[in-house]
C-alpha cells in the first residue's frame, strides 16, 4: 500500500514538474518575442528624421534651421526605447566622453577637419590658425584679435561666447524650451544659500554647438571666486535632448564661479559639460580682477553650455532675446555682443 502511494505521489510530482517546465518555456518564449519586438522597434526607427531646431539669427533677424551634428543619432537616443537603454548604459558615462576626447587629440583625426569645415560652413579666416595638429586642436581654435567686437560700456553685459541663447528675466517665472518644464537652481548649484541669493533673478543660457567657436569669455569684469566643480553625467545639451529631459543640466558635470562686480552685484558663471566633451579647461588667472571679454577657458570636443545668473533686478535683458525665448526660440549670438544692461536704481 505504501509503495503504491509512493508511486502515485511520484507520478503527481512528475506531472507537476512538467507543468512548471511548460509554463517556464511559454514565459521564456513570450519574453524572447517581447525582446525581439523591442529591438526591432528600436532599430526600425534608427533613421527617423528628427524635428528641426529653429532659431533666430540676430545678425539678420531671420528664422533659420540648425544643422545638427549627428542629429538622427541624438534623436534616436533620447526618444527610442532601445536608444534610451544605450544612453543609460553607455553614452552618458564619463569614461566614454573621456576616451572619445582623447581620440580627438590623435594626429589622424585631422582628416575629419576639412569635411567638417565644408559641411558646416565654418569661416577659418576668423581664426588664428588654419592648420591643426588634431581635431581637438581645430575644435579649440582661437579667434584672431578683433574678430569679435566687445561692447566696452561698463554698464553692459556681453555674450560670453558664440552660440544660441535663451534668456529669462525672472527665473521663478520661466518655462524652459518646452512650456511647463522648469530649471531648478537649487539642484543645479547644490548650494542653498546661493540658490536663495538668485531667487527671482535673471538667467541666461548660451548653448555652444559642436560647430561653434568653443572658447568662452567673461561677460562682465570683476574679481573671480574659486571654482566649484560638480561631477556628473555627460548627456547631450541639444534641444533634441533637453526637450525630453530638462533635468540634464542638473545631472551633467559642471563648474561655476562667482564674479564680484561693482555694477551688477555677484554674477554666477557656470560651464556645463555634455556628451563627448573631454574636459573644460580654464585659461585665466584668478589672482587678479578680470576684464570683460577676457578668455575664461574652453571646452574640448562636443557641444556644451554656459549659464549666467544675476540677482533680482540687477539687469535688463535685451528685448529681442526675451521675445524669442518666450516664443521658444533660441537666438544666435556672437561673443562680445550686448545682451543686457544694468537696471536704473
Amino acid at each position: 500500500m505504501n509503495l503504491k502511494m509512493t508511486l502515485i505521489t511520484a507520478k503527481l510530482n512528475k506531472l507537476h514538474l512538467k507543468k512548471i517546465h511548460s509554463a517556464v518555456k511559454i514565459q521564456y518564449k513570450i519574453l524572447l518575442l517581447l525582446t525581439i519586438a523591442f529591438i526591432v522597434t528600436g532599430l526600425s526607427t534608427c533613421f527617423q528624421t528628427p524635428p528641426p531646431i529653429r532659431y533666430i539669427d540676430r545678425q539678420d533677424g531671420k528664422l533659420k534651421t540648425e544643422q545638427v551634428v549627428a542629429g538622427t543619432a541624438l534623436y534616436w537616443l533620447y526618444t527610442n526605447p532601445v536608444g534610451k537603454l544605450g544612453l543609460w548604459a553607455f553614452v552618458k558615462r564619463k569614461a566614454v566622453s573621456e576616451i572619445y576626447g582623447r581620440l580627438m587629440d590623435m594626429p589622424w583625426t585631422t582628416r575629419k577637419i576639412d569635411p567638417f569645415v565644408k559641411k558646416y560652413h565654418i569661416h577659418l579666416n576668423e581664426y588664428q590658425k588654419q592648420h591643426f595638429h588634431s581635431f581637438n586642436d581645430f575644435f579649440t581654435r582661437k579667434l584672431k584679435p578683433g574678430a569679435r567686437t566687445i561692447d566696452t560700456n561698463r554698464l553692459v553685459v556681453v555674450s560670453p561666447g558664440d552660440g544660441k541663447m535663451l534668456a529669462y528675466a525672472n527665473i521663478d517665472n520661466q518655462d524652459f524650451i518646452v512650456k511647463g518644464a522648469r530649471f531648478q537652481v537649487k539642484s543645479f548649484l547644490q548650494n542653498d544659500s546661493l540658490a536663495n541669493l538668485y531667487r527671482g533673478g535673471s538667467l541666461i543660457i548660451l548653448r555652444l554647438c559642436p560647430t561653434d567657436y568653443h572658447r568662452y569669455h567673461f561677460p562682465v569684469g570683476g574679481k573671480v571666486s574659486a571654482t566649484r566643480k560638480i561631477e556628473g553625467d555627460y548627456y547631450s545639451v541639444s534641444p533634441l535632448a533637453i526637450k525630453k529631459r530638462i533635468e540634464i543640466f542638473c545631472e551633467n558635470k559642471r563648474q561655476y564661479d562667482i564674479i564680484s562686480t561693482h555694477y551688477f552685484g555677484p554674477v554666477l558663471m557656470a560651464e556645463v559639460g555634455a556628451t563627448m566633451v573631454g574636459s573644460m579647461v580654464e585659461t585665466f588667472s584668478p589672482a587678479s580682477p578680470v576684464r570683460k571679454g577676457t578668455e575664461k577657458g574652453y571646452f574640448k570636443f562636443g557641444g556644451s553650455t554656459v549659464l549666467l545668473l544675476f540677482e533680482q533686478g540687477a539687469i535688463a535683458i535685451d528685448s529681442d532675446l526675451l521675445k524669442n525665448t518666450q516664443n521658444h526660440l533660441e537666438t544666435q549670438v556672437k561673443m562680445g555682443e550686448h545682451i543686457a544692461i544694468k537696471t536704473e536704481q
